[in-house]
């Protein structure tokens, strides 16, 4: 089966991709512009197109037909790509889909890591442990990681273990025998309406699993007294010393891959899981260090930044936050959650949300506007990616404090093309 990714590049479709390879598919895709991903697909001898004006795909097409078309949500219906796979008939979905389509194809049995905050952590975390316990085990994440590729199938694996993201209702298409659950709170209103919404997508996800791990304080903020599934809630403030990890919140994730791994491979010493777990090396993008007191984060959430905040301080007593905003619709609705989530940053450089996938009825709501009801907003600089920002960087590097990138859009790319210039 000869397989076309449109939007290859991206965090949900690149490690898709990977998974058919290895499942001996024909796989081939492209995207708008080269990236991490993009370079990791190519490495591995897949052909990526950069530009889909939708001239290449009828060439492809051409010369070998496309059996299936698989595209990123981020792509509009009017696509040139998207549009050429239905008028000629192509069968076309999202990713969900086909990765169904393989999990059931190859037999396999879904671990989902899903949750607003804590998916990708978890995820890396379950792959990793499961490794190096000599477990074969196939996977998918939506991140670089520094121990394999973001996806995996794995000829010998009985589990497939998925990063199972709620935006655009994608959770909702599995059946999983185990889910995890690290954390909830609203998010994706381009998605969901309203919180109700939300919450309601999420009990229908446990309702399709067949047992779930999570936080009492998440069942509480479910607020069902009907959860049609078998679950394990635990004591948010239980004893979490054994796990030696920077950051609160990776500890908690720690504890409920620990538990899952229980559940997995019930024959497994406690103390050899907990050890396996504190090797964990990290994911990229997830406070990864990318030089001497320069980290890059993912993280775009009130809650994400607080965590990662208190991460940080855990190294350094003084951290300076270079923060991109993601979406303005999202900003529209997480504006009044800012106010105390950013109190561990020394100083704060607050750049124009990166817009995406946008409302153009709302206004642009700017970093004044935004940054206004911080409790430390006297430490606010409004800054773009440009040499003054990158000259504040340096100077606080060079000071011995903490420099901490967070964004979920073009932040990242620009402080790894500075380093290297």
């Amino acid at each position: 089966m000869v397989i076309y990714f449109s939007g290859i590049g991206g965090v949900g479709i690149g490690p898709l991709a990977e998974i058919a390879f290895d499942a001996g598919y024909t796989v081939l895709g492209s995207d708008a512009e080269k990236g991490p991903i993009t370079e990791q697909l190519a490495k591995r001898g897949i052909a990526v197109i950069i530009g889909q004006d939708g001239a290449d795909i009828a060439r492809v097409h051409a010369a070998t037909p496309i059996d299936w078309f698989v595209y990123s949500a981020s792509i509009p219906d009017d696509n040139p790509e998207v549009q050429f796979a239905r008028e000629h008939g192509i069968r076309t979905s999202k990713r969900d889909e086909l990765l169904a389509h393989i999990i059931k194809e190859k037999n396999l049995r879904l671990v989902a890591i899903a949750g607003t905050h804590g998916k990708t952590t978890t995820t890396s975390m379950l792959i990793w442990a499961l490794q190096q316990l000599n477990v074969p085990v196939s996977y998918s994440v939506g991140t670089t990681l520094r121990f394999g590729p973001s996806g995996r199938y794995d000829t010998e694996s009985e589990y497939f273990v998925y990063e199972c993201d709620e935006y655009d209702r994608n959770f909702l298409h599995f059946m999983p025998e185990l889910s995890i659950i690290p954390s909830i709170g609203y998010d994706h209103p381009d998605t969901y309406i309203n919180e109700h919404e939300y919450k309601n997508a999420f009990l229908q996800f446990m309702g399709q699993s067949l047992y779930t791990l999570l936080w009492e304080k998440d069942l509480r903020y479910l607020a069902s007294p009907d959860i049609a599934t078998s679950y394990e809630a635990y004591d948010d403030f239980m004893d979490l010393s054994r796990f030696q990890l920077t950051g609160d919140h990776v500890r908690h994730n720690a504890f409920l891959v620990m538990r899952a791994l229980q559940r997995i491979l019930p024959e497994i010493a406690e103390r050899q899981i907990i050890s396996v777990i504190n090797s964990f090396p990290g994911s990229g993008r997830r406070f990864e260090e990318l030089a001497d007191n320069l980290y890059s984060d993912y993280g775009h959430h009130p809650t994400e930044i607080a965590a990662t905040l208190q991460l940080a301080r855990e190294l350094n007593d003084r951290i300076v936050l270079v923060y991109q905003p993601h979406q303005n619709i999202r900003q529209h609705e997480v504006r009044s959650q800012y106010s105390k989530c950013m109190e561990l940053a020394e100083e704060i450089y607050w750049l124009p949300t990166y817009l995406s996938r946008e409302d153009p009825n709302l206004p642009i709501l700017t970093p004044e506007e935004l940054s206004a009801g911080l409790t430390n907003a006297a430490s606010v600089h409004v800054a773009d990616t440009n040499d003054e920002l990158w000259q504040h960087i340096e100077s606080a590097r060079s000071k011995g404090k903490l420099v901490l990138v967070m964004g979920a859009g073009s932040i990242d790319s620009w402080i790894r093309q500075e380093l290297v210039k």
